[in-house]
């Protein structure tokens, strides 16, 4: 998990100028396996890791759900 996490981090420090504010927050396996993966970042930032029509943050989770199968991990990665 700390890979992911780690991963996770250092994907949206290329993409925020507020690099003190972002926090990733993890939940625990929930039945079907699966670990959320809680991503803050700042305000001003929030549109860096969304981008256009969401797709900055859809790339994001295609790339963390790759890093994750290579694991044997389910996870899915919510921006707050």
């Amino acid at each position: 998990m700390l890979i992911m996490k780690e991963l996770l981090i250092s994907i949206v420090n290329g993409l925020v100028e507020d690099k003190e504010a972002v926090k990733v927050d993890i939940d625990e396996p929930d039945a079907d396996g699966v670990i959320v993966y809680h991503l803050h970042v700042a305000s001003d930032d929030m549109g860096r890791v969304i981008g256009k029509q969401g797709r900055i943050a859809k790339a994001i989770r295609t790339v963390m759900r790759a890093g994750a199968g290579r694991q044997n991990q389910k996870i899915m990665v919510e921006i707050d």
